[in-house]
């Protein structure tokens, strides 16, 4: 299995564009897949420099309903022609960030998609292909990203705090890899993980996307027991973890000074190969 970041808020190789956002290509033995499209059209770019072509991947994802992850879905649409889009209903709404001041800016994803006959609506657990799946339904509550409570949802009566229904998990089973993706983990991280154990009883081999824990509003890093707590949950899962996008620098740094070679960072332009595990 084969995991290419096509955009990231970071690069490591030389031409490689950066974004506030997350895009992945994945190639499994039957299928490729491209999961989250970045905040604009960049995603394509850096997938033609690192020799991605866009129009022969098979199925896309979105991850939840927030720009960073759907920016370029137009761009995806006009250079690929066929493969379905799965993307929970719930994340068409209107989702709002509170930002310092008071005022709010929509960060939701263009309605237009909704009437787009290539989009599939997931559920709360969906087969999409051969040990290829989606969940969602989340139910945990601990070590939820406190970064959460400036997202929001606007509703007839005002903004409340976004429960994030719309947001979904890809699973990927293969040669005795068990990968878990998430996009920004605004459901927890830890409760992801777990939640990953109910359905499959066993823990992922491998988990890779966003933990959310860079505060966007205050610019604050979770706090060092907190993070603690992450790092000690994660590592009981017995995974190899691949952070990036909303996880921020120093939360990374102290993921890894108590996770050690259990966590690794994913920067737009790395191409990760996960070998069987027989």
């Amino acid at each position: 299995m084969k995991i290419t970041a096509l955009v990231e808020n970071t690069s490591c190789k030389e031409g490689i564009a950066s974004e506030h956002g997350l895009s992945l290509f994945i190639e499994t033995k039957g299928k490729t897949i491209l999961f989250d499209t970045g905040a604009s059209s960049m995603f394509a770019k850096n997938a033609e420099l690192l020799q991605v072509d866009i129009a022969k991947v098979d199925l896309a994802i979105l991850s939840h309903g927030h720009y960073d992850h759907s920016g370029g879905i137009g761009t995806f649409l006009k250079k690929n022609s066929t493969a379905p889009i799965y993307i929970r209903k719930a994340a068409f709404g209107p989702f709002y960030s509170q930002r310092e001041g008071g005022e709010y800016a929509f960060i939701g994803i263009d309605k237009e998609l909704l009437s787009n006959n290539r989009v599939i609506f997931s559920a709360a657990e969906t087969p999409i292909g051969e040990g290829i799946s989606l969940f969602s339904n989340v139910k945990g509550k601990r070590l939820f990203p406190t970064g959460n409570k400036s997202l929001l949802e606007k509703t007839r009566d005002g903004y409340i705090q976004d429960d994030f229904s719309h947001e979904q998990n890809l699973v990927i089973r293969e040669d005795g890899i068990s990968l878990l993706v998430s996009g920004c983990s605004h459901k927890g991280i830890v409760n992801i993980v777990d939640q990953f154990y109910n359905l499959y009883g066993h823990y992922p081999t491998h988990v890779i996307g966003g933990f959310h824990l860079y505060n966007h509003r205050t610019g604050e890093p979770e706090n060092e027991e907190t993070l603690r707590a992450i790092a000690e949950a994660l590592l009981s899962s017995g995974a190899t973890y691949y952070t990036c996008h909303c996880t921020g620098e120093d939360n990374y740094n102290a993921l890894r000074a108590h996770m050690g070679d259990k966590v690794h960072y994913l920067s737009g332009g790395k191409i990760l190969k996960l070998e069987s595990v027989q």
